[in-house]
C-alpha cells in the first residue's frame, strides 16, 4: 500500500510521460523496476508501523493482551519483541539502501538520460547552472543549447555577482567555448550590460571580460546531471562528496546542509523502523474492539505527521537554524518520547 502511494506521488507522472512520448514499453518496465528499490527502502519502516498496529490491535480484540497483563507481563515487555523485530528491519533497510538502491537508482538515471537524448536528437538542449566559489554565488549561467562535440554553449546569458551577492554585470553572447584546463572564452561577439541597463558595451574577439567573474568549472562538470540524488550514492560516497564541496567551496552553505541532511537520513530512515514498531505496538493495545480500517487510518496519519515534521526540519537545517544531524534525528527523538509517554500511561 505504502509503495503504491509513494510511486503514485513521485514517479508515476514520469512513467506516464514516457508512455505518451512513445518510449518502448520494455524500457518503461525496466525503469519501473529500477525505481522500486528506492521506494521500498523508504516503506520498510512504514510497514513495521502498520504491522504492529494490526497485530497488537488483533491481540487486544481477542483479549490476549488482557491475559498477558493478568499473568504479570508489563507493556514494555509486550512491546520488546516488536522493537527487536524493528531493529532487524532497520539493519536490513540500511544494508539494502547501501547495496541495492544506489546501483538501481543509477540505472534508472541512465535510462532517463538515454530517453531524454533520444527525444531531443534534433532539438536544442538548454541548461541552467550556477557557479559557486568559496561558498558564494558568483555566476548564473543560462544556455539555449549545448554542443558537446566542440565543447561550446550557445545563446548564453551570464549574470555575475559581487561579494555581497548582488548582480554586478550581465553578459549576452552567441557562444561560450571551453578551451581546456578550466578556461573559457567568449566567441562570436558579446554585449555587456550593467544590472540597471544604463551601461552597454559591445565586445569582439575571443576574450573573457574582466567585469565577469571567472568560470572555473570544466565543460564536463558544467553540463553533467545533478549530483544531489542521494539514492544514487552510498553513505560513504555522500560523505566524500560533502567533504569535496566543503574543501573547494563549490556549494552554498544551504546546499551543503541539504547534503548533510541526506547523509544522516541514511541512518535515521532505517532506525525509524524501531520507533515505528514500538509506537505501533503501544497504540495497537486498546481496550475496545477495532477494525483493520482503523489501523490503516492511524498508520497513514502517523506517517503523514512524520513526513511533515521531517520536511520542516529539513528546511530549518538548510536555513542554518539547527545542525543537519539534529534535523535528521529529531523526528525519531519526538517519536521515542511519545512512545515512552504512551507506554507509561498504559502501563499504569
Amino acid at each position: 500500500m505504502f509503495t503504491t502511494l509513494l510511486m503514485a506521488g513521485t514517479f508515476l507522472g514520469r512513467l506516464t510521460g514516457y508512455v505518451v512520448d512513445g518510449v518502448p514499453m520494455s524500457l518503461i518496465v525496466e525503469a519501473f523496476f529500477l525505481l522500486m528499490p528506492a521506494l521500498l527502502a523508504k516503506t520498510f519502516s512504514m510497514s513495521i508501523l502498520l504491522a504492529a498496529l494490526l497485530s497488537f490491535g488483533r491481540l487486544s480484540s481477542d483479549s490476549e493482551v488482557v491475559a498477558l497483563r493478568a499473568a504479570g507481563c508489563s507493556i514494555p515487555r509486550l512491546i520488546l519483541p516488536m522493537a527487536m523485530f524493528g531493529f532487524g528491519v532497520a539493519l536490513l533497510t540500511f544494508g539494502f539502501n547501501e547495496t541495492v538502491v544506489p546501483n538501481a537508482t543509477k540505472g534508472s538515471l541512465e535510462i532517463a538520460n538515454r530517453i531524454s537524448k533520444e527525444k531531443n536528437v534534433s532539438a536544442a538542449l538548454p541548461i541552467s547552472r550556477t557557479e559557486i566559489q568559496k561558498g558564494k554565488l558568483r555566476l548564473g549561467i543560462v544556455a539555449k543549447n549545448v554542443n558537446p562535440a566542440d565543447r561550446t554553449l550557445q545563446g548564453v546569458t551570464l549574470i555575475s555577482y559581487d561579494d555581497k551577492g548582488e548582480e554586478s554585470f550581465i553578459l549576452l553572447t552567441k557562444e561560450l567555448r571551453y578551451t581546456g584546463t578550466q578556461n573559457w572564452e567568449v566567441t562570436g561577439g558579446a554585449t555587456l550590460l550593467s544590472p540597471d541597463g544604463a551601461t552597454v558595451s559591445r565586445l569582439e574577439g575571443r576574450i573573457w571580460p574582466e567585469q565577469i567573474s571567472k568560470l572555473e568549472t570544466s565543460f564536463t562538470d558544467l553540463i553533467k546531471e545533478r549530483d544531489d540524488d542521494f539514492d544514487a550514492l552510498t553513505m560513504a560516497e555522500l560523505g566524500a562528496r560533502i567533504e569535496k564541496h566543503r574543501r573547494d567551496g563549490s556549494r552554498l552553505p544551504a546546499q551543503i546542509a541539504n547534503y548533510e541532511y541526506g547523509y544522516w537520513n541514511k541512518l535515521s530512515v532505517p532506525l525509524a523502523a524501531i520507533i515505528f514498531g514500538a509506537l505501533g505496538g503501544v497504540l495497537g493495545i486498546r481496550s475496545h474492539r477495532t477494525g483493520t480500517a482503523a489501523g490503516f487510518a492511524l498508520a497513514v496519519a502517523i506517517i503523514f505527521l512524520y513526513v511533515m515534521l521531517a520536511n520542516f526540519m529539513a528546511v530549518w537545517a538548510q536555513g542554518g537554524a539547527v545542525p543537519a544531524w539534529v534535523a535528521s534525528f529529531a523526528p525519531l527523538l519526538i517519536g521515542s518520547i511519545a512512545t515512552g509517554v504512551i507506554m507509561w500511561r498504559r502501563n499504569g
